[in-house]
């Protein structure tokens, strides 16, 4: 009776294997070599690891084509293998575009992806280092990284790849929990390669149609969750959360004064934009960068969670038209940087409703959790903002860069942005010319970052983005179970954190019972930085910590890696009593 199990490939090889069954892992892995072309049954191979003890050295075969013959690379005993290229002898002049370089740039290629599955598969390994860390003036000892006039051998390029990985920050790493330790995502990483072979620009649709017709059914996806009708609106992807920012307070100051776009700042009054005191830093260098000034950002009070106070805001406002300014912005947070707080959105809305002011939401942290219906309801009011910024690369996990900003109103990008050159915008066109985004935004290059985003989307469903923030959400609620009655640790504020920021201090037994409370705070703000520093050196994990106002430096640990678990947490909890037992 034929066999059709996994195996059954191996059956025909068995006469030429000697007493090896034909149903072995070993006889099919070598079968499978011959079998598919291009590395593939190699690599099928190297999936199955078995055999690995049995494995014997052999010295590599001279092929005919000058290229060599050498083992698979799977680690296993079998006689596979795979033909590749002395890279020695070989420059990018030899590589496509050049004559006769299929084969070569297909060898090259190869080289490189096994590079990064290799780097990929031990970043996900608990037992390897999150960083093998070293000062930079070591590391520019170690590597010659001086460009010069003339150019080097594939082998040595190739060198200079394991060599930028080897000293890479792994942010895979399941134990990586500094800033932006977004995981590495498959879907999207395989998307981001995608991205880079088509190398295109988004700035109009004749050169990028496939992802300006995917940015504009995701960015209405986005409207429509953030319950703007129908998902009307504008939009656009840009460089991060802090372009998107100055996206929205360039909008803003049009939307009040577009005789700015052609007279400048000299035509229009004094105006002032406010936000919390607790925001991100890019709203003041928005406003530098606009020519509005970082003294014309009134920062507004905010409560011991780090929420934007309204009172204190309305004050604030009519102080400012008292004096005869301008108000003209108004920029909430949906998840502060450092405590992860939401400001109250629909009290702010009712302050920007009755004074006429553009409400910007900054949800670059905290909007994702818009997809989750267990918490979007932090972020009650945001369908009332005239914008709002959004950050997938963030609790996403969109591989970097993903911000983008949304807009309530349509066709306001396009007024105050556009400069109607005609060697890329021409009117006479055979399309939609609403499908040449280009002129709405401020840069003429732009890079295509919505591929990622949609294809994760696609992989994932709504659903599977739901349950990704849930689970980070989840974990960080666990920490900071585990660590607010624990001895030895205290929480920079009273109460659960509303996203996955947990702030704590740990006080190691040389400090936790001084009596002399400046003592007491002067050494507790050394603890954190010794502690991340010996994290850093064993390469063990990685945490952020920081001072706030007037409270001495704290951890400010972010859950947002997907691959993170009850058990990293539990280490990073031991780890920290570990190396803090001795301060």
């Amino acid at each position: 009776m034929a066999s059709h199990g996994f195996w059954f490939l191996g059956a025909e090889n068995a006469s030429g294997n000697g007493s090896q069954s034909p149903n072995t892992p070993r006889a099919w892995c070598q079968a499978a070599a011959q079998k598919f072309s291009g590395g593939i049954g190699s690599k099928l191979c190297a999936l199955l690891n078995v055999g690995e003890a049995e494995k014997t050295a052999q010295a590599p075969v001279k092929a005919e084509d000058g290229s060599t013959a050498e083992s698979c690379g799977c680690n296993k005993p079998c006689n596979c293998s795979k033909a590749t290229v002395c890279f020695s002898d070989l420059y990018a002049t030899d590589l496509l575009p050049a004559l006769n370089g299929d084969a070569k740039t297909m060898n090259f290629l190869q080289e490189v992806v096994d590079i990064m599955l290799a780097y990929i598969v031990e970043s996900f390994d608990r037992s390897t280092k999150v960083i093998d860390f070293h000062y930079p003036n070591e590391l520019l000892q170690r590597n010659n990284w001086e460009l010069s006039d003339e150019p080097e051998t594939l082998d040595d390029i190739l060198i200079s790849c394991r060599a930028t990985l080897k000293y890479a920050i792994k942010t895979a790493h399941p134990r990586y929990f500094n800033q932006l330790s977004t995981g590495l995502d498959m879907v999207g990483l395989a998307a981001d390669w995608l991205t880079s072979t088509a190398n295109t620009n988004m700035f109009t649709y004749e050169v990028a149609p496939v992802f300006v017709l995917l940015e504009y059914v995701t960015l209405k996806k986005m409207r429509e969750i953030i319950g703007w009708q129908e998902g009307h609106g504008d939009g656009i992807f840009s460089p991060g959360g802090a372009i998107s920012n100055m996206y929205a307070m360039l909008l803003a100051r049009y939307k009040m004064f577009p005789e700015v776009k052609e007279k400048g700042m000299s035509s229009v009054p004094r105006l002032v934009a406010f936000t919390s005191e607790h925001s991100h830093f890019s709203i003041k260098k928005g406003a530098a960068a606009l020519g509005i000034g970082t003294e014309s950002v009134i920062c507004i009070k905010a409560d011991e969670r780090g929420k934007m106070i309204p009172s204190d805001l309305e004050r604030r406002i009519v102080e400012a038209k008292q004096k005869g300014y301008v108000p003209f912005f108004v920029s909430a947070t949906a998840g502060t940087t450092v405590y992860g707080a939401f400001d109250p959105l629909m009290a702010i809305a009712d302050i920007c409703k009755k004074h006429d002011i553009w409400m910007h939401v900054d949800g670059a942290w905290g909007g994702s959790l818009l997809m989750s219906r267990k918490h979007r309801w932090k972020l009650n009011g945001v369908e009332r903002a005239n914008s709002m910024t959004w950050n997938p690369h963030k609790m996403m996990a969109v591989p970097l860069q993903c911000s983008a900003l949304l807009v309530r109103e349509e066709g306001l990008m396009q007024s105050c942005n556009q400069m109607q050159a005609c060697y890329l915008f021409q009117q006479d066109k055979q399309y939609d010319l609403s499908y040449d985004t280009g002129d709405k935004a401020l840069q003429c290059g732009r890079h295509v970052d919505i591929f990622k985003l949609w294809l994760m989307w696609r992989a994932k469903g709504t659903i599977g983005f739901e349950a990704q923030i849930d689970k980070c959400l989840e974990l960080s609620e666990y920490l900071y179970n585990k660590i607010k009655d624990r001895e030895g640790y205290e929480m920079v504020f009273d109460g659960k954190p509303q996203h996955t920021n947990v702030c704590f201090w740990y006080l190691p037994p040389g400090v936790r019972y001084l009596e002399d409370k400046v003592e007491k705070m002067k050494r507790l703000h050394k603890v954190a930085p010794v502690i991340k520093a010996r994290m850093m050196e064993y390469g063990t994990t990685m945490v952020s910590y920081q001072p706030q106002g007037d409270k001495v430096n704290f951890f400010r640990m972010v859950i947002s890696n997907p691959a993170a678990t009850f058990e990293d947490i539990d280490f990073l909890i031991e780890e920290i009593e570990r190396l803090g037992q001795d301060l």
